[in-house]
């Protein structure tokens, strides 16, 4: 449009340097199809958004997902380790304090014994030289 106008304005001694264009106005018939195909290159590039976050979303769910896969099993790994020390320290205490006492672990030992098999429901005749009823009348 510069080119043109500058052949036109030449021979009058007038220079065209930049031609701007503030409104275009376009005939009623094209208006619906111009728009129809803006309108269709605006959702064809909301659709390729959403395809490249939803790619995206899709790349950090499967990274949290193996994340939390490795924290659990370190987890895991880390409580049976933490309760196997607690277990093995619990042992050598009772094998401290039973040793010292042997009377006192078989009393225990029956204790606990007794307490898994016998519910609150349960009624016991017992004889007078059993050592369950020695052990709760002495």
């Amino acid at each position: 449009v510069t080119v043109a106008s500058n052949e036109e304005t030449s021979k009058y001694g007038i220079e065209v340097i930049d031609v701007r264009i503030r409104r275009v106005d376009l005939p009623r018939e094209n208006e619906a199809s111009i728009y129809a195909r803006m309108e269709a290159e605006r959702k064809r590039q909301a659709n390729k958004f959403r395809s490249e976050g939803e790619e995206e979303a899709q790349k950090i769910r499967a990274a949290t997902d193996r994340d939390k896969t490795v924290i659990l099993a370190d987890a895991y790994k880390k409580a049976q380790q933490i309760r196997g020390d607690g277990e093995a320290e619990a042992l050598d205490i009772y094998a401290l304090s039973f040793s010292k006492s042997p009377d006192f672990y078989e009393f225990l030992r029956t204790l606990e014994t007794y307490e898994k098999v016998i519910d609150k429901k349960t009624t016991l005749v017992l004889p007078g030289d059993s050592k369950l009823f020695k052990n709760l009348t002495e």
